[in-house]
């Protein structure tokens, strides 16, 4: 008999289809806010108009926009878009642009709620242990514009890089979670295509990590395996057709659905605790970690869930068939890396990712019991 407690989150609308411009102002008069701080991409403001467009959709309700969010959230750059935010008086904050950003706008909300304006601040709200501590709850909420489809809107917990530790730690509350997101395919057109490929696979991870844990559970897996299907046939048509906005499209509703697992209490596995460590201590970015790893631990756990890898296999259209195997082949006809040397990691460092990959959520949780960093060595060496 299943057992299990599903928590639904506070988010309170997923937009999809619509031009991004349009419905970050209908958002704002939905949620009466007047003073949108805005976190995008610097990037995407540089060498597109896709952020002036939503800067002349707000209008006087734009107070200010930070962008500068380097990649995988150091506490620096959070510190800094709050002290920005703090400025402007911002009464909302609206994200445009990937994960690392989306993650910094919830760090951001945390630290306005708390008085917070330094790193060392940061500890006192922090997750110690998977447990945030006692803290105000955000005031200052907001909005996200993904441009990349790992799935990080639709969370409540934040991934922030400490820095001195080159650690990257867990900031949650509830109520971080983005008050809606916005799927509009057009604005991902400027998303690199390594990037956008990239962190498909981290959303095909979250599907696959979820399908195959331990805790799965009926209402995940109905999320899970129709984003798996839906990913594994829109990220190959992107692939062949950049300009494809229905494939686009089908490729961010599958994203939204992989995030099913993990926002119903399903814990992810080793993929993702040593994929923290590759891109905190080495900076491998976050859709490579997926790509580098999810086959290699498919394989080294086989042999404690190969029912639940067959259903894997048959979500990509490829029932029977081995799920590492599968998955290997899928991650290589997009053009991404497939081992770790490809993303300049080698074997001389394979015994500290271990013993900080066991210090990770994840880790522990594995479908497959990892007793000590000499499990994870194994599996490190299957994707050298």
């Amino acid at each position: 008999m299943h057992r299990g407690r599903v928590v639904f989150g506070a988010m309170d609308e997923v937009v999809f289809g619509e031009p991004a411009a349009e419905a970050v102002a209908a958002q704002m008069d939905r949620l009466g806010k007047s003073r949108a701080f805005l976190m995008v991409s610097g990037t995407l403001r540089r060498e597109t108009d896709a952020v002036a467009k939503i800067e002349r959709a707000l209008g006087g309700r734009c107070a200010a926009i930070f962008d500068a969010m380097p990649q995988h959230t150091p506490r620096e750059a959070v510190i800094a878009a709050a002290e920005q935010a703090r400025a402007a008086k911002a009464d909302l904050i609206v994200t445009i642009g990937g994960g690392s950003i989306t993650d910094g706008a919830k760090a951001v909300q945390l630290c306005l709620a708390n008085d917070i304006s330094d790193v060392a601040g940061m500890d006192a709200i922090r997750a110690v242990k998977g447990a945030p501590p006692p803290m105000n709850a955000p005031h200052v909420r907001q909005i996200s514009v993904p441009t990349t489809i790992a799935g990080g809107e639709f969370s409540a917990q934040a991934g922030v890089t400490n820095t001195a530790t080159k650690f990257k730690e867990s900031f949650r509350h509830r109520l971080a979670i983005p008050h809606a997101v916005i799927l509009d395919p057009a604005i991902t057109l400027h998303t690199p295509e390594w990037l956008f490929l990239s962190t498909g696979i981290r959303a095909v991870d979250h599907c696959v990590e979820g399908i195959c844990s331990r805790e799965a559970h009926p209402y995940a897996d109905a999320q899970a395996l129709k984003g798996l299907s839906m990913l594994a046939s829109g990220l190959p048509r992107v692939k062949a057709d950049p300009n494809d906005l229905a494939a686009r499209m089908d490729c961010q509703i599958g994203t939204w659905l992989s995030t099913g697992a993990l926002t119903s209490g399903v814990p992810m596995g080793a993929s993702h605790g040593i994929g923290y460590v590759l891109g905190s201590a080495h900076g491998v970015p976050h859709g490579y970690t997926s790509c580098v790893m999810l086959p290699s631990v498919m394989r080294w756990n086989k042999s404690a869930n190969a029912e639940h890898q067959a259903l894997v296999s048959e979500a990509m259209g490829h029932k029977g068939e081995d799920a590492s195997e599968v998955l290997d082949r899928f991650i290589r006809n997009l053009g991404m890396p497939r081992s770790l040397r490809e993303v300049r990691v080698t074997s001389e460092h394979f015994d500290s990712i271990a013993k900080q990959a066991m210090s990770t959520p994840w880790v522990p949780r594995n479908p497959r019991t990892i007793s000590g960093p000499a499990d994870v060595r194994e599996i490190l060496d299957l994707a050298a």
